[in-house]
């Protein structure tokens, strides 16, 4: 008897050992519909406990409250399998597929019942989703940029630039680690872009993200991702990050010299072994991203300070574009005016133009901000002035030196006199003291003339 007690005993506990093996909730009751087991899942999924069901009818617990619905009836008297929702006592939503065993004569002589928890399921699939439409946002925004970049394309005729592209294409077709280097508002956004159109990847996603502008204690969660509560604050669900969003496709890290020292560790390591982990998890994930980053700062001069990482530089320093400020290729200027002029006439309806002398004198111009500032130079022009044709006196006085002193003023390209080329000359000082100083008087005092010839020449220039 001692040992038929150990025989049953050793064959429920490896039953019980088999029913922990499932991912799903498990319930197992008798042909009476009395509890025989139940596993830790189903524990976990329902709030009920082993040893307040095991032992009791199925009829009783939910005449009890314990269950608000029991599949035992149905399948005792039909002998197939039988689905239904169920509320739990935790409050959650299962799916409960109930399935009669039988035995050698066919009669029906347990009830094991599967649970599943679809308040996880559809969480999951909400996340999903949700993701799907991030991926979907940025591929329809990449898709934008691209039609608009390739309206952009051809606004570079200087022979710098005509040899910098040229480089550009042979470099997007390999899978090569890209630097772009250049001062600020050179353009190291476009051409970024520009990389990954010309590259295998051009119809997989490109994302951008300025290193700048996340803030240092947000930076890994949003480039990683993040598990369920991996620090206070975190989506209870948690957060797929930028990499896997960017699978397959190009990530441009944007003033890549703005990330701290400790997460450089570990971009160096995505960079070079394409795999990662999400804040708060040990999984490994992998990743199959090609990355392109652009600074305007010196980075060999960063790392002799300390200040980033040798490791991550020479990785970095694999295929590297130095694009040259707009002050060392002056043919590129008056290509760009015109581009943008044209596109900002044609967005706000105007029909601005420019005379050829206004041209002339924004080449002359030495855009310290470099494309940027064209760009929203012109859009102020075109703004602030309807249907004219605009001179160089429209010139705000910071950029009259500049024309003044360049040798190409009013006389590229021109079929002036003397006397024509002299008046434009003394249009454009008399025009850019004024705005100096503030009044006629002043203007005489600085110009060592007589309030008259100002006055003269003020009604002669139209500037009156």
């Amino acid at each position: 008897m001692i040992n038929e007690v150990r025989v049953n005993t050793s064959v429920a506990k490896l039953h019980q050992e088999i029913l922990e093996l499932f991912s799903d909730g498990i319930y197992v009751t008798d042909v009476n519909g009395k509890t025989l087991a139940v596993n830790c899942m189903y524990e976990q999924l329902t709030g009920l406990k082993r040893e307040e069901l095991v032992g009791r009818s199925v009829i009783e617990l939910r005449n009890e409250g314990k269950f608000d619905v029991i599949l035992y009836p149905d399948i005792i008297a039909s002998g197939k399998k039988k689905t239904s929702l169920q509320t739990t006592k935790a409050n959650r939503k299962v799916l409960c597929n109930g399935y009669p065993v039988f035995n050698e004569d066919g009669k029906v002589v347990l009830v094991i019942t599967f649970v599943r928890d679809l308040t996880l399921m559809n969480e999951l699939k909400e996340q999903i989703m949700n993701q799907q439409n991030m991926i979907e946002k940025y591929r329809e925004v990449n898709n934008r940029y691209k039609k608009q970049f390739n309206k952009d394309a051809a606004i570079f005729e200087s022979e710098k630039m005509v040899q910098l592209m040229e480089k550009l294409k042979k470099i997007a077709k390999t899978d090569a680690t890209v630097l772009l280097l250049g001062e600020t508002g050179v353009g190291k956004d476009v051409l970024s872009r520009k990389i990954h159109e010309y590259s295998l990847r051009q119809h997989e996603p490109f994302l951008k993200i300025d290193c700048s502008a996340i803030p240092e204690s947000l930076i890994e969660s949003e480039l990683f991702g993040y598990e369920s509560g991996a620090f206070s604050g975190a989506n209870n669900r948690g957060k797929a990050g930028l990499l896997e969003m960017a699978d397959k496709g190009t990530i441009f890290l944007d003033e890549i010299g703005e990330i701290p020292l400790q997460m450089q560790v570990k971009l160096l390591r995505v960079i070079q072994e394409q795999e990662f982990m999400h804040v708060g998890s040990t999984k490994v994930r992998k990743v199959n991203v090609r990355f392109i980053a652009a600074t305007n700062r010196d980075l060999a001069e960063e790392v002799r300070k300390g200040n980033f990482r040798s490791d991550l530089f020479y990785r970095l320093h694999v295929a590297v574009l130095d694009i040259p400020p707009l002050r060392e290729r002056q043919e590129d200027i008056v290509a760009m005016v015109r581009f943008f002029l044209d596109k900002y006439n044609d967005k706000y309806h105007k029909n601005v133009t420019f005379t050829n002398q206004l041209e002339e004198a924004l080449t002359c111009y030495k855009w310290p901000g470099n494309v940027r500032e064209i760009d929203n130079f012109i859009q102020g022009l075109v703004v602030s002035h309807e249907n004219e044709i605009l001179d160089i006196s429209d010139l705000p006085h910071y950029m009259l030196m500049d024309s003044i002193d360049c040798d190409k003023m009013n006389i590229n390209e021109s079929n002036k006199s003397l006397d024509e080329l002299v008046g434009d000359y003394e249009k454009v000082l008399l025009k850019k003291v004024l705005q100096m100083h503030g009044s006629a008087a002043k203007a005489a005092r600085i110009l060592k003339v007589d309030r008259s010839t100002i006055f003269r020449k003020l009604k002669k220039y139209n500037l009156g």
